[in-house]
């Protein structure tokens, strides 16, 4: 205890001495703090002849765990680059874009077949230079047009069952020109179209009027016009013209036909003008006194530069230049 006392106290005096020594080399005078502090400090610890050591580290189970999590961590990264570097492969990716998809400076072009599962939002689809642009899908194909404010403008629906259009005015126009050959909104159809041909064997049906110039049939065809369950009607304010230029001119009807003009003539103009199934009245010889009824007859005079009018005559025998029946 002595040896060691002496010791500690060897110690403290030199310790003393330099922190003097010192002192007086850097600024004569006083002791700074810190000095202070740090020599108080060294002098209060107790001195011992061998002094002991701490190991500092990891060791044991803590190392081999921690080797463990390393060389997990190690493998997880070897897999997760193998992965990565497998999808590249497998997805085609390169500087351009990613397998059928491809990134250029006009847009995106696509190769092959596209499925879309969610809506698509696009300016333009154009299709390639040799192929066509086929748009499919299992239940319908449906193409709409929006303003600035999302509002719904136009609508086309390829369906199963039928395709609808809903806009303001339809159009079809040919590729040549631009000229519209269809078009339809609310108020009138339009068929712009140098001919219109239906070929259906039941014709074309009109559930109203038709305003027409020009109505031709095919060449080397019969034109019919007909009303099955009601009646045929043609008025024009200047009036109806039929011609049959290299033909006959037919008129049949069930019961009567009437030619009526409420201000002019009926005028029939022919070589030779023949009203068939006529009777013909018998001339009878019988006595005034007879009770036999009287046959009335009823002549047409048909004379050149006179009216033509219908005379009545009671008896009259037959002539050449006249015409008589029985009524």
């Amino acid at each position: 205890m002595d040896r060691s006392g002496n010791l500690a106290t060897e110690e403290l005096k030199m310790d003393e001495k330099w922190i003097i020594v010192n002192e007086e080399v850097r600024r004569p005078g006083a002791m700074t703090r810190e000095q202070y502090i740090l020599a108080t400090q060294q002098n209060s610890l107790p001195r011992t002849e061998n002094p002991q050591f701490y190991p500092v580290g990891i060791y044991g189970w803590r190392k081999r765990c921690l080797y463990f999590f390393v060389l997990l961590l190690l493998v997880t990264m070897i897999v997760n680059l193998a992965m990565t570097i497998w999808i590249l492969k497998v997805m085609n990716f390169t500087v351009d874009g990613m397998g059928n998809l491809r990134v250029t400076k006009k847009g995106i072009r696509l190769e092959g077949i596209s499925e879309f599962l969610l809506p698509l939002y696009v300016k333009e689809i154009n299709s390639r230079k040799d192929s066509p642009l086929v748009l499919q899908s299992d239940r319908n194909v449906t193409v709409n047009a929006r303003n600035h404010i999302g509002q719904l403008t136009g609508q086309l629906t390829v369906g199963a069952d039928a395709v609808e259009a809903q806009c303001k005015r339809f159009e079809v126009r040919a590729s040549e020109g631009g000229k519209v050959l269809f078009s339809a909104d609310e108020d009138e159809i339009v068929i712009g179209a140098d001919r219109l041909k239906v070929t259906g064997t039941e014709g074309a049906v009109f559930g109203h009027s038709v305003e027409t110039p020009h109505i031709r049939a095919e060449p080397s065809q019969d034109l019919k016009l007909e009303s099955p369950t009601r009646s045929l009607v043609m008025e024009a304010p200047r009036g109806v013209q039929i011609n049959a230029a290299a033909g006959d001119l037919k008129a049949t009807c069930r019961k009567e036909l009437h030619l009526q003009s409420t201000e002019g003539e009926i005028f029939l103009n022919a070589d030779t003008i023949r009203l068939g199934n006529l009777p013909v009245g018998s001339f009878s010889s019988s006595s005034p006194s007879s009770s036999a009824p009287r046959q009335t007859i009823y002549e047409l005079c048909v004379c050149p530069n006179e009216p033509r009018n219908v005379k009545q005559y009671k008896n009259v025998s037959y002539s050449g230049r006249w015409l008589d029946y029985i009524r």
